[in-house]
């Protein structure tokens, strides 16, 4: 295959939209990948699999005077969203979509893989499909698999995340943090069911809960510094039966996010004696449970990411746009905490947020954003 045209780009995002699957069950994704990249030019390319991460793929790029090993990213799962576009190539799977645009991320990473296949790059390049980003936290899975070692280890690391509020292949990013990192807590409380006209003799979990998300609104307001962001939401809480029986187990599900890990840890410290105090307060059992995975922040190396934004600035093709801080979560976060690197937006201009059953991102940010990341790389291996 010679290199991509724009309309062989959007038919290889139309393929991968009408296919997608959810975290660690990308087998036909894998598959779609694995036989376009076997229709590239071989010369400089080696394919490996992952058996502890089978649906997992990566691609390096043999250098022809490689002085570092520059990675991409691209993740490969979907969401359970059962999509509402009307567009004729909709997802052929009920209650699962690419709600959050990683069919784009996979095309530009292909449409980069593909360039560089036909022109031999001066540096090694790693092409890494993710699976697993939505949930089940891939990247972090890989590392902990110990694939990143030897000639597959990158020094540097590069990965887009599709943005609908930007115009459609303008590139966005900012120094520092780009995404939140989040945390996901579970709480049960178990007092004592019992009759609704003789409360003395239980113990209501529905009052135990209350005072447990009223005081967790406190954190933030009243723990975190102003000037830095946290939040803590409820997503889900749920207690009793019946109107007349007294509840004696409760539950709440919620997620933490921060800009910091510092901020993180201090919400989850501040949540913590919260369930204690409730436990002891209510003379109740409280078991709370926080789990992070791999959803660190998303910081942005400071050198990287100064070259990064200096080339989007001076490229009178390319229009960059400077973003502020987002509380999404992103599983890129745990690879830039092992690996320097920067994560940027790709604008696909659409009024449909992300993660909707009506998001259609504009397709003319593919070939928009395949040669910003093809220029600025071949700029990148120019530079010590």
């Amino acid at each position: 295959m010679t290199q991509f045209t724009d309309n062989d780009l959007v038919q290889i995002r139309r393929q991968l939209h009408q296919i997608p699957e959810l975290a660690l069950h990308e087998a036909r994704t894998h598959e779609l990948l694995l036989q376009i990249v076997k229709s590239f030019n071989q010369r400089y390319l080696t394919i490996r699999t992952i058996p502890e991460l089978p649906t997992a793929l990566l691609v390096r790029v043999q250098g022809s005077a490689s002085q570092r090993i520059i990675g991409y990213r691209a993740d490969i799962d979907a969401l359970p969203v059962t999509e509402k576009t009307g567009l004729p190539y909709a997802s052929k799977f009920s209650e699962k979509m690419h709600a959050c645009g990683h069919d784009f991320h996979m095309t530009v990473a292909l449409g980069i893989l593909n360039y560089f296949s036909e022109h031999q790059p001066k540096d090694d390049l790693l092409f890494f499909f993710q699976p697993a980003e939505e949930q089940d936290y891939g990247g972090k899975r890989a590392f902990d698999h110990k694939v990143f070692t030897g000639k597959w280890c990158p020094t540097e690391f590069y990965g887009l995340h599709v943005n609908p509020e930007l115009p459609a292949g303008a590139i966005g990013c900012r120094q520092g943090t780009l995404f939140a990192g989040t945390t996901e807590f579970d709480l049960t409380l178990h007092g004592k069911q019992g009759h609704a006209a003789f409360p003395h003799r239980a113990n209501d979990m529905v009052v135990a809960m209350a005072a447990f998300i009223m005081q967790a609104q406190t954190i933030v307001a009243r723990n975190i510094d102003p000037l830095k962001s946290g939040v803590v939401t409820i997503g889900n809480a749920t207690a009793g039966t019946i109107r007349n029986v007294i509840a004696g187990t409760a539950r709440i599900t919620g997620t933490i996010r921060g800009l910091t890990q510092e901020t993180i840890l201090q919400i989850k410290q501040r949540l913590q004696a919260i369930s204690d105090g409730i436990a002891t307060s209510f003379n109740c059992t409280a078991d709370l449970t926080m789990h992070q995975g791999g959803y660190l922040p998303v910081v942005n190396d400071k050198q990287l990411t100064a070259r990064f934004i200096k080339y989007m600035k001076s490229n009178p093709a390319i229009t960059f746009i400077p973003t502020s801080p987002a509380m999404t979560g992103e599983d890129f976060g745990f690879l830039l905490s092992k690996f320097p690197g920067t994560m940027f937006w790709l604008g696909v201009g659409t009024d449909a947020s992300l993660h909707s059953a009506e998001f259609a991102p504009d397709e003319a940010a593919l070939s928009a954003g395949m040669n910003a990341m093809v220029n600025f790389l071949i700029t990148r291996m120019e530079e010590n």
